[in-house]
């Protein structure tokens, strides 16, 4: 690992300052890091620097490696990783640098916030400390988690190894020679980001609200500080919803849920020491909160498509707390209005480049209305009526033939032809680099009111959701039905049943026949595995989950490289349209030991006691 130098300090206006988009970048500063001491803004942006690197993608990367997805950038990285070329020295899915830097500089905030005059009375200086020690804590155990689940993997002898653990800073290391770091074991990775996990729910609030009397924070205030003679006041002034978008007890209860069901997963259990007891006990700790099933958002499945109230959430609505999204546990700030979704993923006739061009093994994967997969006799699926019928879901997040977005003097106004007969570059491989692929267009990230049209451009606000609870309530369906089966509650005293039913139904699958076909395999642990998948795989969908679960599931290497299709429309002379599928749009090449991602090249070749993973 290279020594990290401290440029590009953010300068944080003061600690005091709201957290709606936490830390904006600041000019690049060389200033030496004991001047931190003296100065909090600057102490706070050291820290700001693990938060600018926090490991959330706004839109699909990862999924354009599986069959979920393919791009129409012919250039792209993730096209040559998905079709063979992922190697040590060409990784583009790598988090070694930009989560070992973060790490960095949680250490250096560990080292120093004691010595830091954060105030000048004596107890909110304490509370502060304790305050930047529980973010970095938590911020070094959730960059750790993401460095891990990135590089891990088995050694030549067998061993299931994890990443070095540099528990100090850069220079701290580097003043003992002791930079030449070893891998520590999977198991002792994950043993030390529980223990900062730990340390952080000790120091955080579980929220940050308006005030000391509100419940969240009552419990802090009263056990730890108020015999301690702070004021409520004082108490306010630190923990106080000024800092709502950071780090809190909620969040690290629920990266704690994470961590376990990654673990207990198929690829690392038989070795992490991590059951799915353990990961489904965690995960209804974070569920129950919020009253299991019963409080399931029920527009979570279309999170990104409510554009009068992403217009309206703010993180400092500590007035209107129901107007933020319910499903959403930790987000990022919503920026000002942007256009660069759109830019990206919009079909051409709307000025857009159609980056993300869905599979048809995807658009398959959306069962019928009535709740039962296309390939069941009982969905009445017709392939050459192939959209009629189908689950809410496939228009909500996939643009098919013959959809409407946009329409802001576009060619065609809002109808998208994707089909052969389209006359416009929407159609199917009309122009290289633009039109999609396999005959779909990606609709979910984007709001349809953007107008990219150049004679009126106007963009919107977004956000990037960083933990949803639609993801926590599959992680434990998941983790209850593969220990006690589809039927029983478990700790959480729902059951995996329950919370597949709830996500179907609030989606209006299965509305009309009360879900027969969940209810013809609800005693069926094998078929609930396959069904809890699928609804991942649907509910998830571009959100940079399919690459790590195909991976975590440790399914077949057939299922790693089942080839990306697409569909072919052609209109008949009779006007008739004809539906043909394109068996291998994009190849999948993945080989056996590609289901752990390498050390990166570099380090291998800079320190000498770095082991790489088997087969890189």
């Amino acid at each position: 690992m290279k020594k990290i130098f401290y440029i590009s300090i953010l300068a944080a206006s003061t600690v005091l300052t709201s957290c709606d988009d936490l830390f904006e970048p600041a000019t690049e500063n060389h200033r030496q890091i004991e001047a931190m001491w003296e100065e909090p803004s600057y102490a706070q942006g050291i820290l700001g620097n693990a938060y600018i690197n926090l490991p959330y993608e706004t839109g699909p990367q990862s999924d354009l490696a599986t069959d979920d997805a393919v791009t129409n950038d012919m250039s792209s990285n993730l096209l040559r990783m998905g079709t063979g070329s992922w190697a040590a020295e060409m990784n583009p899915l790598d988090q070694w640098t930009y989560r070992y830097n973060a790490i960095n500089f949680a250490n250096i905030m560990l080292e120093n916030s004691a010595k830091v005059k954060w105030a000048k009375e004596e107890m909110p200086n304490k509370m502060y400390n304790d305050l930047f020690n529980g973010d970095a804590y938590a911020l070094r155990a959730l960059h750790y988690f993401y460095v891990l689940r990135a590089h891990c993997g088995y050694t030549y002898d067998g061993r299931l190894m994890g990443v070095p653990l540099l528990l100090e800073s850069v220079d701290a290391l580097t003043a003992k020679d002791a930079l030449n770091v070893p891998r520590s074991s999977f198991v002792d990775c994950i043993k030390q980001i529980n223990s900062d996990l730990d340390k952080a729910a000790e120091l955080l609030p579980y929220e940050y609200v308006g005030n000391v009397n509100e419940a969240a924070n009552n419990a802090l205030y009263i056990n730890k500080y108020k015999a301690q003679g702070a004021t409520p006041a004082e108490f306010n002034r630190v923990f106080g919803s000024h800092q709502r978008g950071k780090l809190n007890g909620k969040i690290v209860e629920a990266i704690k849920a994470q961590v376990a069901f990654f673990a207990a997963s198929p690829a690392f259990n038989e070795h992490s020491g991590v059951t799915w007891e353990q990961a489904a006990d965690l995960l209804a700790v974070v569920l129950k909160r919020i009253n299991g099933v019963a409080g399931m958002d029920p527009n979570g499945w279309k999170w990104f498509a409510d554009n009068s109230k992403i217009d309206a959430w703010n993180f400092n609505m500590k007035d209107h707390p129901e107007a933020e999204p319910a499903d959403m546990l930790w987000r990022g700030g919503r920026g000002g209005d942007a256009t660069n979704l759109e830019e990206d993923y919009f079909p051409p006739s709307q000025w857009g480049k159609g980056r993300v061009n869905p599979t048809q093994n995807l658009v398959d994967a959306f069962p019928m209305a009535n709740g039962y997969p296309i390939t069941e006799v009982a969905s009445g699926y017709n392939d050459q009526d192939p959209y009629t019928g189908r689950d809410p879901r496939l228009n909500a997040y996939i643009i098919v033939n013959g959809d409407k977005i946009g329409g802001y003097g576009g060619d065609n106004d809002k109808t998208i032809i994707t089909g052969t007969y389209g006359d416009n570059r929407n159609a199917i491989n009309r122009e290289m680099g633009v039109s999609t692929r396999t005959g779909y267009y990606m609709r979910k990230w984007v709001r349809d009111d953007v107008n990219l049209n150049p004679n009126g451009k106007s963009g919107k606000k977004h956000y990037t959701p960083r933990i949803r609870y639609t993801e926590l309530f599959l992680d434990y369906a998941e983790a209850a039905n593969e220990k006690w089966g589809p039927m029983a509650p478990g700790p959480l005293g729902n059951s995996a049943y329950d919370i597949i039913k709830a996500i179907r139904s609030r989606a209006g699958v299965g509305k009309d026949n009360g879900d027969a076909y969940l209810e013809s395999i609800k005693d069926n642990k094998d078929k609930m595995r396959e069904l809890i998948r699928n609804e991942r795989r649907l509910e998830l969908c571009f959100e940079n989950y399919r690459f790590w679960d195909l991976r975590r599931w440790k399914v077949s290497l057939n299922m790693l490289n089942e080839p990306a299709k697409g569909i072919q429309i052609e209109k008949l002379d009779d006007g008739a349209l004809k539906y043909t599928v394109l068996p291998e749009v994009e190849k999948r090449v993945y080989k056996d030991y590609m289901y752990y991602g390498p050390i990166p090249f570099s380090e291998i070749r800079k320190w000498n006691a770095l082991e790489q993973n088997a087969g890189w």
